[in-house]
């Protein structure tokens, strides 16, 4: 028997089926609210309310534990590989020896764009922002790899779903190469796929570049840390467009808008910013009274979700102490984190509010370190994600209960009047 709970409205009771997922809480099934009761919930922010049912993400933000189809994050940034977790997140296991290398194959051959897309990018200008150009280029994909727009063919998803996480490291580098005035450097099949990305960024005609495996796999965990995190406002905004069977660049391209805002993506930037404005760990005292002030946020700490450390968030610290030494670098702001963090791990008025640090706190340093500017923060933030999103896009082609969009609202504005003409309005 399924368990429900009763919900009374004036002198009528309704019964709500309750769901239950494999883990994490119980959820309230009100679809059928409305047309029993002429009632709408009210939910801001879809703060308490499950959009879809997916087997791809798991977050516990109170214990600090993040999922890909079951795996610990931390496991998979150890242990795995950007592209194999890509696999994971797409089709639901860890692959065998053969699967992945013919996983790894397709990958590795989508990655060329169509000699008439580098033309594309010569109608930005050339201090366009790069998330700029990454947002008109993908969604331009679609005009040159219209072979693939079927939503409704196995086949062509799968397609579209190769290309998109082979293209955008080529996308992304070009962008990067663009805003930098540098050539663009086409990617090379026997380099691993944060190899080419690296190798597509920072290398230059006039000498050989040589990988450097330190960097490398630093590359690869931030892609893996990044790859996907259950329904956030990009992901959701992903399938929100793919609801109405918009194809997957469409819909990327919308991901990859959301995800500009600063409240989002930009937030490793706004914590580097932070540390930048702070500027010796002399200057903490009087910031972190500021912040206690309500002055300002603390940025790189506290999540929405995450009321506990972010996981992923351990992995970046370790992986920025790696980079760091392997570049000889002392960076006077990694002093000015290690103290920031001390000193909020230490401190009752952080402690109370549960403001860890999160991976925006090390991801800046760690990508600045590397050669990076600040505007691309995002741009790798989007690489990253694009197995996320596409994965979700491909689930909820797959879902038979999939529903087109369409939240309802509190309207409060004016009831219905009638036309006063222009001369009669007093």
């Amino acid at each position: 028997m399924t368990d429900k709970a009763t919900l009374t409205i004036g002198d009528k009771n309704y019964d709500l089926p309750i769901l239950k997922g494999s883990t994490g809480p119980d959820v309230l099934d009100v679809r059928k609210l409305y047309g029993d009761s002429d009632h709408f919930t009210f939910d801001p922010g879809f703060t308490s309310t499950a959009s879809c049912e997916s087997k791809i993400t798991y977050i516990d933000g109170d214990a600090g534990i993040l999922l890909h189809r079951g795996y610990p994050i931390d496991q998979l940034a150890e242990k795995s590989s950007f592209l194999e977790v890509c696999h994971l997140l797409l089709n639901g296991e860890l692959p065998t020896a053969d699967e992945f290398a013919k996983f790894e194959r397709n990958i590795t051959y989508h990655t060329m764009l169509h000699a008439q897309f580098d033309s594309f990018f010569q109608g930005f200008r050339r201090d366009a922002h790069p998330m700029a150009v990454m947002t008109g280029a993908v969604g331009a994909l679609s005009a040159f790899y219209a072979d693939s727009l079927n939503v409704d063919d196995p086949k062509q998803r799968e397609i579209s779903a190769h290309r998109l996480i082979a293209k955008m490291p080529t996308i992304a580098a070009r962008a990067f190469q663009y805003s930098q005035g540098r050539p663009f450097v086409t990617p090379r099949n026997e380099l691993s796929y944060s190899e080419n990305f690296l190798r597509m960024c920072f290398s230059v005609p006039a000498e050989d570049w040589v990988p450097n495996p330190v960097l490398t796999r630093a590359m690869d965990r931030i892609f893996i840390l990044h790859a996907d995190h259950e329904q956030n406002a990009s992901t959701s905004t992903v399938r929100l467009a793919g609801s109405s069977g918009a194809h997957p660049f469409a819909c990327i391209a919308a991901g990859i808008a959301c995800l500009w805002g600063p409240s989002h993506g930009g937030a490793n930037q706004e914590a580097l910013e932070m540390l930048e404005e702070i500027g010796s760990v002399e200057n903490i005292p009087a910031y972190v009274q500021g912040v206690k002030d309500r002055k300002y946020k603390l940025m790189g700490f506290g999540h929405r979700v995450y009321k506990n450390f972010d996981p992923r968030a351990k992995v970046m610290q370790k992986t920025c102490y790696e980079v760091l030494e392997q570049l000889g670098i002392n960076d006077p702001l990694l002093h000015v984190a290690m103290e920031l963090e001390k000193v909020a791990l230490s401190d009752p008025f952080f402690i109370d509010r549960k403001l860890y640090p999160n991976i925006d706190f090390y991801s800046g340093i760690t990508l600045r370190a590397m050669g990076f500017p600040t505007n691309m923060f995002t741009v790798l933030f989007a690489l990253a994600r694009t197995v996320g999103w596409i994965s979700q896009w491909k689930e909820m082609f797959e879902d038979p209960s999939r529903k087109i969009g369409r939240p309802r609202q509190l309207y409060t504005g004016a009831t219905q009047r009638d036309y006063v003409p222009v001369d009669k309005r007093g």
